[in-house]
């Protein structure tokens, strides 16, 4: 769909946030790249593995389909009876002037509508993860994670697990978290699909691994793509809360979008 129809879907979203509340909604677009011959999936995990080395990058196929990401975001991951989770929302670019670059991401770190994201999802995968929990605890401020063309603000959390909840467990109450399905979860939820006008399939969904002892690690499937012959569908999303600016919005998944368009579009 054309940018137009996602800045109207944004303004759409605004305009059912209550002005000063604690909520958020989290719209996803979508673009289609069709390419001059059929996606070597390999060739592009190749890529993506060199470009975005901090990253979750993986490669899942089904069929004639492989889904692609470079994930920045941990949904959780368990090592016996210590889980750990980040909380990630709220994103800048990246400029190659080191100075420009951490200026970007100062005025970032004192956006008070991204603070709010960041808080909105602590609070919730904290709350999530208490009652499976000795103890929970989240750094007191966030800090700035920066990949190769984007920084975040993120939120480490850890948990100490009162049972050997198995990782699939903890990925399965923690998703989606506010960072991508929305706060609160109930209200969001249902309006996304009306608003974003697209199925979302694989994007923003738990992958990852786990082993015999059920531990295991999850990340959140973003900075993706799936890629089916020639057609690659690249998804980016942003939290829209009462202030957001659907121009603004837009914008931010320009930047999203450009860990992957330019790798499946060569």
């Amino acid at each position: 769909m054309p940018p137009e129809h996602y800045e109207g879907a944004v303004a759409r979203a605004v305009e059912r946030l209550e002005a000063g509340a604690r909520v958020q909604n989290v719209l996803a677009r979508e673009v289609e790249v069709h390419a001059p011959a059929a996606h070597d999936a390999a060739a592009v995990l190749a890529v993506l593995r060199e470009a975005f080395p901090s990253c979750f990058v993986f490669c899942a196929g089904r069929g004639d389909a492989a889904f692609v990401a470079a994930s920045p975001e941990l949904l959780v991951r368990r090592e016996g009876l210590r889980a750990s989770s980040l909380a990630l929302a709220g994103s800048t670019r990246r400029s190659a002037d080191p100075a420009v670059d951490d200026h970007l991401g100062e005025r970032l770190m004192q956006s008070t509508k991204d603070r709010g994201e960041q808080q909105i999802v602590t609070e919730r995968i904290l709350r999530t993860l208490e009652p499976h929990a000795v103890w929970t605890t989240a750094a007191p401020e966030p800090v700035l994670v920066k990949v190769a063309n984007i920084q975040h603000l993120a939120t480490p959390i850890r948990a100490q697990l009162a049972s050997p909840v198995p990782a699939v467990e903890l990925a399965g109450v923690l998703h989606p978290t506010p960072a991508v399905g929305g706060e609160p979860l109930a209200v969001a939820a249902p309006l996304i699909p009306a608003l974003e006008g697209l199925d979302r399939g694989w994007y923003a969904g738990p992958v990852g691994w786990t082993d015999a002892n059920e531990d295991g690690e999850f990340c959140v499937a973003l900075r993706c793509a799936l890629l089916r012959g020639r057609v690659a569908r690249c998804y980016a999303g942003v939290g829209v809360v009462a202030d957001s600016d659907p121009a603004a919005e837009l914008a931010e998944t320009e930047i999203k979008l450009a860990a992957l368009l330019p790798v499946v579009a060569g």
